[in-house]
């Protein structure tokens, strides 16, 4: 997955207005013909991304400034390893400084902590899955960096997928007839239906979704949804996925993965991340 550059360069014009505003009064200390290179380093252990962005971040600002990226997207990164080279007249490597960390830390963050995920569950077939709990303006960047990071995009927003949780069932009346109601308007459409019980899940089956999301549900409660969708499909012959959601975490997701689940589903691979530590040294 890339993200187009159509997507990319407003958000760094974005993010440049926003630093820049009426003109960085730092010039005035730098003489505008002296020429400089720079390097960014991280200072710690990470999945690197967000190159296209810091890429954009150097085109709108002046043509001449050169990148030499020392490591590919998606690569491990270690402590104090240098990974881009910049060269370009001082006083622009300054003012595009914290835009281009800004880009590095939030998005490297995001691959991190999503391949910490991806790794601890390696060795079942379950897949992680973001959600659409990103930074507003920042949801193509964080999905992007999320596949970086080894993980899977959900849908991407409302128009996409049906994803039918518990405000959509109650205002139509149900479980099953939230989900006719949506076959009838959209009938290629993913749908997707949030249960919080086994005798809801038994109610889902009978409408014969594409996938099931299993909110809050226990890990003793997740196994037997796994083996009444399993029965479901020797009975019927129809495969419904089943994903897991809530209260999800890095000590517990194996116990959960490890139940047969077909996907879960991680709201804090974009909302609480940590970004990650990257440094500007100018030579």
């Amino acid at each position: 997955m890339r993200v187009p550059n159509e997507l990319i360069a407003p958000q760094v014009a974005v993010a440049l207005k926003e630093d820049f505003g009426q003109g960085d009064i730092h010039d005035s200390i730098v003489d505008s013909q002296q020429h400089s290179k720079a390097i960014i380093l991280s200072r710690h252990d990470g999945i690197l991304c967000g190159q296209d962005w810091v890429n954009e971040t150097c085109r709108q600002t002046d043509l001449s400034i050169t990148t030499h990226w020392l490591v590919q997207e998606g690569t491990q990164i270690e402590p104090d390893q240098v990974v881009l080279e910049l060269s370009g007249p001082s006083y622009l490597l300054l003012r595009i400084e914290r835009t281009m960390l800004n880009f590095l830390q939030l998005l490297t963050g995001t691959a991190t902590r999503t391949k910490e995920f991806v790794t601890r569950i390696a060795h079942t077939s379950a897949k992680i899955l973001d959600t659409r709990k990103t930074i507003p303006g920042w949801r193509a960047a964080q999905k992007y960096a999320v596949k970086v990071g080894g993980g899977e995009n959900h849908r991407f927003g409302l128009w996409d997928t049906f994803l039918l949780k518990e405000n959509h069932i109650n205002a139509a009346g149900g479980i099953r007839r939230a989900i006719q109601r949506a076959r009838n308007a959209e009938p290629g459409v993913f749908l997707e239906i949030e249960v919080e019980t086994l005798s809801e899940l038994h109610d889902a089956l009978r409408g014969r979704p594409d996938r099931i999301m299993l909110d809050n549900f226990t890990i003793e409660d997740t196994k037997h949804a796994v083996d009444l969708v399993k029965k479901y499909h020797k009975d019927h012959g129809i495969e419904i996925e089943l994903e897991a959601s809530g209260q999800i975490n890095l000590e517990n997701i194996v116990e959960v993965a490890e139940t047969g689940i077909d996907y879960i589903s991680l709201g804090t691979l974009t909302k609480d991340v940590k970004a990650h530590d990257f440094s500007l040294q100018l030579k």
